[in-house]
């Protein structure tokens, strides 16, 4: 059967059942449809509940799922004529961030975003989705180069973070992502993000500065992983799944909080489950925010996209001991 987590492990055992009534129904030539109809009908039942009641640490684990598509799988599915591009013009390419022009239903826009690998291989090619600094540089290239052409830039996040070896220091990887994020705060061209897996600090903030961003349901947005999060708090990093739950690092978490502009519902299971559908879902997104934005003029943009970021959180002032002082309380 296939791969299942543990959450999903009553589905299993019952599909298991309905298989062996089918496979029992052919070799003894027994009658057991009426069962299996029972059966098929509680599974869709239960189907609903569990996936309706997932948490914080399932829906993690489906962001980490082995087969959960990539960015390249998406590029595929809604966009045409995408024509790659390789290289910072500064040290070399980076293979973790793709990048490219191509058309959006006839509309021409850029596309970057990490990219993990497929298997073991492909995965060491793409160092896991982590970028270099070079990854960073050569989606600021890109990025300008759309300012210039007047093409919206659409990126699609999935790291885990940024490779925090000692070459990427080397090459000036904060430097890189700070770059990023000044470049990308004052471009003067729509900018829609969206979250399909692991949005793992800086790493994922470095293409994320945005105009508009949206999470897919099982996709998470966090400053540390529930597992480095539970080894600095509570010095166990087996405590992750308490950690999950403490960090609000879901979509439908950063939702409310007011962080992101939408969810984007997953097929039942996940997105690995119906890489077209779920395709299909990110595109209606993509659509809705390019006919909002691409109105506004350049100025309407750096505005809005400013006020975004400083509306995040609240602050307060509150008197302390004396008082003649005032203490600033952030959230």
């Amino acid at each position: 059967m296939d791969f299942f987590f543990d959450f999903e492990r009553p589905l299993m055992e019952l599909k298991s059942k309905i298989v062996d009534l089918k496979e029992l129904m052919q070799v003894k030539n027994i009658d057991v449809s009426k069962e299996i109809k029972t059966l098929e009908q509680k599974l869709v039942a239960f189907e609903k509940d569990i996936y309706n009641k997932m948490t914080p640490w399932d829906r993690i684990q489906v962001s980490r799922h082995f087969n959960r598509p990539t960015t390249l799988d998406y590029i595929n599915e809604i966009f045409t004529d995408f024509y790659e591009m390789h290289g910072d013009r500064t040290y070399g390419d980076d293979p973790a961030i793709v990048g490219g022009i191509g058309r959006f239903e006839n509309y021409p826009v850029t596309i970057i975003g990490h990219q993990r690998g497929k298997d073991t291989k492909d995965n060491i090619y793409r160092n896991f989705g982590m970028p270099h600094p070079e990854g960073y540089r050569k989606a600021i290239r890109l990025m300008k180069q759309a300012e210039k052409f007047k093409r919206p830039i659409i990126t699609f996040i999935d790291t885990k973070g940024a490779y925090p070896g000692r070459e990427a220091e080397e090459r000036g990887q904060s430097q890189a992502i700070a770059n990023s994020l000044f470049e990308m705060s004052a471009l003067t061209v729509p900018i829609i993000s969206i979250v399909i897996g692991e949005g793992g600090s800086g790493g994922a903030l470095g293409i994320g500065l945005c105009d508009h961003l949206y999470m897919l349901e099982n996709s998470t947005y966090s400053v540390i992983s529930p597992e480095g999060a539970a080894a600095l708090l509570w010095k166990d990093s087996t405590k992750a799944k308490r950690a999950a739950e403490s960090l609000k690092i879901t979509a439908y978490d950063l939702e409310k909080l007011g962080l992101i502009e939408g969810v984007i519902k997953e097929v039942q299971g996940g997105a690995h489950k119906d890489l077209k559908k779920q395709s299909l879902e990110i595109k209606n997104s993509i659509k809705l925010s390019i006919e909002e934005l691409k109105n506004s003029n350049e100025q309407d943009l750096i505005k809005n996209r400013y006020f975004k970021y400083k509306s995040i959180g609240y602050y307060s002032f509150r008197k302390d001991v004396k008082k003649s002082s005032k203490v600033l309380v952030m959230s």
